[in-house]
């Protein structure tokens, strides 16, 4: 029987092919990595609950898109019902991070007038010999595109976990805000059978001073 949950978030991993995008979702669902990975066909699924707060349990389904050209096609139906997005680049493939642009922007025109949550994921950050995108360059882009930067590596679990809490908590806090929301024939963001009900942190601190339980 599955743990019950408050929340249940969709998240999209989005980037080239070879950049690591399956690997980071096994060391973080299953704890595991190895160097050798099948190309994603298509879509992939995984699944993991995070404890965001005292009581509050989120959910993840995270989808593993193919980076190749011709499996395009197939992603795109799944952009629109994604609250948040991984756009991963390869920190040893130069042409990766200038694609990331290109991901943001098509993932952006397709699920509009709605936005999705990013966070950009520097990948591969052990292979420091091997570097071609400087931290100044990411993070400068990042900047750019307004969302948040980590650097990350499957292979040492280093970031892994952050990367993705991060994320989550972007928009755990978003919904506090009333920026997000569950809403008919939408998968982004489900309420399980014991949600919670959401107040901005200010209020939510002015409510446990008046609590007298």
């Amino acid at each position: 029987m599955d743990i019950l949950w408050q929340y249940q978030f969709r998240i999209i991993l989005l980037g080239d092919s070879t950049v690591g995008k399956s690997s980071l979702l096994k060391r973080f669902t299953d704890g595991i990595y190895s160097d050798v990975a099948d190309p994603t066909v298509g879509v992939d699924f995984y699944a993991r609950s995070i404890d965001i707060e005292p009581g509050v349990k989120i959910k993840l389904q995270l989808w593993d898109t193919a980076g190749q050209e011709r499996f395009r096609s197939i992603t795109t139906s799944y952009y629109r019902n994604s609250v948040g997005g991984l756009l991963v680049f390869d920190l040893t493939n130069r042409k990766t991070f200038d694609h990331v642009r290109e991901w943001h922007r098509e993932v952006s025109e397709h699920i509009l007038p709605h936005h999705m949550v990013y966070i950009l994921i520097g990948h591969k950050s052990d292979l420091s010999r091997d570097r071609k995108v400087t931290r100044d360059e990411a993070e400068q882009l990042a900047a750019e595109l307004g969302i948040r930067y980590v650097e990350t590596s499957a292979k040492c679990n280093s970031n892994v976990e952050r990367a993705f809490e991060l994320l989550t908590r972007d928009i755990y806090e978003l919904m506090k805000m009333g920026e997000i929301s569950t809403r008919d024939g939408w998968d982004g963001v489900k309420s399980g059978l014991t949600a919670k009900v959401l107040y901005p942190a200010e209020e939510e601190a002015e409510r446990e001073k008046s609590c007298n339980c």
